[in-house]
C-alpha cells in the first residue's frame, strides 16, 4: 500500500510561479412494501433486502442519485456484502457486470464517506477492471463527478451546431435565387469586404496588398497564440488544483499514494520479469500507466508519484545532492525509457505499432477485444488484406480473435458496419459463445424476450443480444428457441443463417402490443399437458429478459381471497372496491396486499399446481431497465433476480443448477475468489 512516508509532489514548474471490516445489518428479509407496474400489475417495490434492492435495481441507465440511494441503504445493512456489490459492478472478465459508469459513482461515494476503504482496495480495482479505472477515479475527484458528461455534453453542442451550418449551405433555400441575381449579391459582398479591408485605419486610404497580407497573417499568428495561450494556461490550472488538492488533502493524498504504489509495485516486478525472460509473468501495468504529460499526467500528477517510487531519491547516489526539480525531470524521463517503452514493446501493444506506422507488424490475435472495436477502421485503411486474411482464418479457426470484455449488444451493434459489413461481429460472437460453453450449457432453459415498446432503445438491444445467446447455449430441444410476450405467446425457433439475420428475426418477433407474463407460462403449461410432459421433462429453467413492467395479471378475482387482507394503508377496504381498477392505480404504494390480489409470480405457482406439477419452472428475472417494480421478495425459494448487460451473470444458471432464491444468487455472484480480497477499514 502507500509509502507510510511518501514524498511531497513538486509538479510542473509552471504551478509554482507565483508563490472496518463489517457486517452490520440483518441478512433476512424485512416487511415487503406492495406497489403497482406501469401496467397495473400488483409489484413489491422493495425485496426487503436493501443489498438485493442494489443488486436488482442498479442497470446501466440508472441515475447517480438513484444509485446513491440504494447504495447507502446497502451499506447500512451490511458494508461488506455492498463493498462486493461494487465492484461487482466493474468487473469485466467473468466477475461482474461491466458497468462502468455505475462503478466510478459508487467508488466516489465510497471515497467521499468511507475513503480508507476505497485507498486500501486500490490493488483489487484493477484486478476486476483496468488499472485505468484507477487514474479516472483521480480524475473525477479533482474535475467532477460529471466531467465526462459535461465533455460528452459540449461535443455534442459542437457536433449539432457544425450540422446546422452544414445543413444551412445545402439547404436548397440558399440556391433558390437566380443566377445572375447571386452573383450581384456575391459581387456586392465582395466588393465592400475587399473595400473594408483595403481601408486604413488612418484616412480610410488603401494599403499595399502585401500590407494587407502581413495583417491578415499577424491576425491569424494572433489567434493561435491566444489559442495555445488558453490550452497552457488550462492545463497548468489542472496541475496547480491537483497540487493544491494533494498538499491540502490528506484523504484524497493517501488515495492518490495508493494509486502510485499499485503502479510502482507492479512495473518493478514486470521490470524484473522482463530481465529474467519470464514474459507471461508481466502485467499490464505499462499498458495502462500514463505517458509523461498525457491527460492524465496533466490532470494527476500521477507518473511523478509513480517514478519517485520507482527511483527513490534514497537508492541511487547519483541523484545525491541535485535540486529536486531537476530530480523530478530525470526520473520521469527514465520511467519512460527505461520501464515503460521495453514492456510496451514486449507486451505488443498496438498502439507502439500504430505510432510507429507499422501496420504490417501488428499481431492482431494479440489486439483486445475493446481495442479490436475501437481500432477495426484503421485496421481496415492501413492494413486490409492482411486484417482481411486474418478474420478469414478466424472463420476457418485458423486464428483466434479476442471478445471477452465486449457485451453481447456490443458487438450485436457493429453488425451494421460498413467497412466489413460485420465480419469482425460474427468472429467475435462465435468466439463469445465457445467461451460461454466452455464454463457449462444451459439444460432445459429457454429465455422470454420482451420486445414490447417500453424496452425501446439500448434496454432492446440488450434483450435481443442476450435472448439470443441463452438460445445458442441451450441444448436440445430448447437449443436455438426463445419466447416473447404477447396476447398469444409463441415458442420461436430463431431462423437465419447470419448472425445479422437472427438478430433480425428476434426483433421482429410478434410482442402483441403488451407484456403479459401470465400468458408466458400458460402457454408454456400447455405444452406441458399436450405433450403430457413428465415432471423430469418439463422446462427447468425460464430467463425473463425485460424491465419488470408486466400487465395487470391478476384481475379482481375474488377466489383469490385467501391471500386477501382487511386493509392497506389508505384506510378500510370493501369487497365493492375489487372492480374499480382506479383504485389499484392511484394506491401506488402499501405495506399490506389490496384485497384479492396475487403477484404475477403467485399466480404462476398456483396454476402449476392446478396442473399437477409439484415445481414451478426456476426463474431468472433479469432486469434491464430503470424501474421501481420488483416480481418478488427477497427470500422467494425457486427465482433468482439479476441486472445489468453484461452476459458474465449467465454463468450462475449453467449446467442445471438449482436455484435457491434471490439472495443466496446474490450471494453466489460475489463469492469468488477474487471478492475474498475485499476489506472494509471504515
Amino acid at each position: 500500500m502507500a509509502s507510510s512516508n511518501p514524498s511531497l509532489l513538486l509538479g510542473p514548474p509552471e504551478i509554482h510561479a507565483n508563490r472496518h471490516q463489517g457486517g452490520g445489518g440483518s441478512t433476512s428479509a424485512s416487511a415487503s412494501q406492495f406497489g403497482f407496474t406501469e401496467n397495473n400489475s400488483l409489484t413489491y417495490v422493495a425485496t426487503g433486502n436493501p443489498c438485493l434492492d442494489f443488486f436488482f435495481k442498479v442497470v446501466p441507465s440508472t441515475e447517480s442519485r438513484k444509485l446513491v440511494e440504494l447504495l447507502k441503504k446497502a451499506y447500512t445493512h451490511n458494508p461488506l456484502t455492498a463493498l462486493k456489490l461494487i465492484f461487482n459492478l466493474r468487473g469485466v472478465r467473468g466477475t461482474g457486470k461491466s458497468d462502468k459508469e455505475g462503478f466510478y459513482t459508487a467508488a466516489l461515494w465510497l471515497h467521499n464517506n468511507h475513503p480508507r476503504t476505497l485507498a486500501c482496495n486500490t490493488k483489487v480495482v484493477a484486478e476486476f477492471g483496468y488499472y485505468k479505472d484507477l487514474l479516472e477515479i483521480l480524475f473525477r475527484l479533482l474535475e467532477g463527478e460529471n466531467v465526462r458528461e459535461r465533455g460528452r455534453e459540449e461535443w455534442r453542442r459542437e457536433k449539432a451546431g457544425k450540422d446546422r451550418e452544414a445543413q444551412r449551405r445545402r439547404s436548397p433555400a440558399s440556391r433558390r435565387q437566380p443566377i445572375v441575381q447571386r452573383s450581384h449579391h456575391k459581387r456586392k459582398a465582395s466588393t465592400l469586404s475587399v473595400s473594408k479591408e483595403k481601408e486604413s485605419s488612418r484616412g480610410g486610404k488603401p494599403l499595399p496588398r502585401d500590407v494587407r497580407l502581413a495583417e491578415k497573417k499577424a491576425k491569424f499568428d494572433a489567434g493561435r497564440e491566444e489559442a495555445r495561450e488558453l490550452r497552457l494556461k488550462n492545463v497548468q490550472d489542472k496541475a496547480k488544483r491537483a497540487f493544491d488538492r494533494y498538499s491540502r488533502d490528506p484523504v484524497f493524498r493517501f488515495l492518490h499514494d495508493c494509486v502510485a504504489d499499485v503502479f510502482a509495485e507492479d512495473l518493478i516486478k514486470d521490470v524484473q520479469s522482463l530481465n529474467a525472460g519470464e514474459i507471461t509473468k508481466i502485467s499490464l501495468a505499462s499498458k495502462w500507466c500514463p505517458s509523461l504529460d498525457s491527460s492524465y499526467d496533466k490532470a494527476t500528477l500521477i507518473c511523478e508519484s509513480i517514478a519517485r517510487r520507482v527511483f527513490p531519491k534514497e537508492s541511487y547516489p547519483e541523484y545525491e545532492g541535485i535540486e529536486e526539480a531537476h530530480y523530478v525531470y530525470r526520473i520521469r524521463d527514465r520511467l519512460r525509457k527505461q520501464v515503460l517503452v521495453p514492456l510496451h514493446k514486449v507486451l505488443e501493444i498496438p498502439e507502439v505499432y500504430m505510432c510507429a506506422n507499422k501496420w504490417e507488424s501488428i499481431p492482431y490475435n494479440r489486439v483486445p477485444s475493446v481495442a479490436m472495436k475501437n481500432y477495426k477502421p484503421l485496421f481496415l485503411d492501413h492494413d486490409p488484406e492482411r486484417f482481411n486474411g486474418y478474420l478469414e482464418d478466424v472463420k476457418k479457426g485458423d486464428d483466434k480473435i479476442a471478445a471477452g470484455a465486449l457485451l453481447p449488444h456490443e458487438i450485436i451493434a457493429r453488425l451494421h458496419d460498413r467497412d466489413d459489413q460485420g465480419k469482425v461481429a460474427e468472429v467475435q460472437w462465435a468466439r463469445m459463445v465457445e467461451d460461454m460453453l466452455k464454463n457449462g450449457k444451459l439444460n432445459n432453459c429457454i429465455a422470454v424476450c420482451d420486445v414490447s415498446g417500453s424496452m425501446k432503445g439500448t434496454p432492446m438491444e440488450v434483450c435481443v443480444a442476450l435472448g439470443l445467446l441463452i438460445s445458442e447455449l441451450s441444448q436440445e430441444p430448447w437449443k436455438g428457441k426463445v419466447i416473447t410476450f404477447s396476447e398469444r405467446p409463441q415458442i420461436h425457433l430463431i431462423k437465419g443463417d447470419s448472425l445479422l439475420e437472427k438478430t433480425r428475426f428476434v426483433r421482429e418477433m410478434d410482442w402483441g402490443t403488451n407484456t403479459d407474463f401470465q400468458k408466458v407460462f400458460d402457454r408454456i403449461l400447455q405444452v406441458a399437458v399436450d405433450g403430457n410432459l413428465s415432471e423430469e421433462q418439463m422446462i427447468k429453467k425460464v430467463i425473463v429478459f425485460s424491465d419488470m413492467e408486466f400487465d395487470e395479471a391478476s384481475g379482481h378475482h375474488r377466489s383469490y381471497n385467501r391471500y386477501s387482507s382487511d386493509s392497506d394503508t389508505d384506510g378500510s377496504y370493501s369487497d365493492s372496491d375489487t372492480d374499480d381498477s382506479y383504485t389499484y392505480r392511484r394506491r401506488r404504494k402499501t405495506n399490506k396486499r389490496p384485497k384479492g390480489w396475487e403477484t404475477d409470480y403467485e399466480v404462476i405457482q398456483r396454476k402449476f399446481r392446478e396442473k399437477g406439477f409439484k415445481k414451478v419452472p426456476d426463474i431468472v428475472f433479469w432486469n434491464l431497465r430503470d424501474s421501481e417494480a420488483t416480481p418478488v421478495h427477497a427470500e422467494q425459494t425457486g427465482v433468482a433476480m439479476v441486472s445489468g448487460f453484461s452476459k458474465n451473470m449467465v454463468k450462475l444458471f449453467l449446467d442445471n443448477v438449482e436455484i435457491a432464491n434471490p439472495v443466496e444468487v446474490m450471494e453466489q455472484a460475489i463469492s469468488g475468489e477474487l471478492y475474498q480480497k475485499l476489506v472494509v477499514w471504515d
